[in-house]
């Protein structure tokens, strides 16, 4: 039997880490008009940090639609409320745009909950949980991904929260833009060769 190098990280050694939060510029978006603003941003860019929340359901079989899509760039992340505002041309036409670049995690699950609430055919996306396999990265969630790279714990106390709450608490808030902020900056480290793991590599049986 073959031995494997991989990288990877346990929970224990994530909890005492110092925690990370995006500290660049939240955009609620709740119409097209402003939609159509933040739009024109962030096609400036090559890429983008991609993500989705939906309201959590704890009634068995029954799920709701997507509450928020998330699209960040270094400095700034926009957050389309899609409950107030609906899933609008404006922001289909920019995930099927071929020329930008958006990196998420999991993305056929942001997609197939999308597809609930409209059709689209999302183009040039990158899903993290493939691509860190290039580096021997064993782990595939946001947190631990994360921690690995940079040494610092994403926390995702907020996944359950209520997305949509007619106002968004400031940790909300900073919990989305964080998640799709950490996209891209995991994205970024990676592709440019410009990272040092904090682990060290284990040895597993293959």
């Amino acid at each position: 039997m073959n031995n494997k190098t991989v990288i990877t990280i346990k929970k224990e050694e994530i909890t005492p880490l110092p925690k990370e939060l995006f500290e660049g510029k939240i955009v609620i978006v709740q119409n097209d008009t402003d939609a159509q603003n933040a739009i024109r941003i962030l096609e400036q860019n090559k890429i983008v940090g991609f993500d989705t929340e939906t309201k959590p359901s704890f009634k068995k079989g029954k799920s709701n639609q997507v509450s928020l899509i998330q699209l960040a760039t270094d400095d700034i992340c926009f957050l389309f409320r899609i409950n107030i505002m609906g899933f609008t041309d404006t922001i289909k036409n920019f995930l099927n745009n071929s020329s930008v670049i958006k990196v998420g995690l999991s993305i056929h699950d942001d997609f197939s909950m999308l597809h609930k609430v409209g059709n689209f055919e999302p183009d040039q996306f990158v899903d993290l949980q493939k691509y860190v396999k290039r580096f021997n990265i064993q782990d595939i969630s946001l947190q631990k991904v994360y921690a690995i790279l940079f040494g610092k714990k994403i926390s995702k106390s907020q996944r359950l929260s209520n997305w949509e709450a007619e106002t968004l608490s400031e940790r909300q808030l900073k919990y989305a833009a964080t998640d799709a902020w950490a996209c891209i900056r995991i994205y970024k480290a990676l592709s440019s060769g410009n990272y040092r793991f904090t682990v060290e590599p284990r040895i597993i049986e293959n």
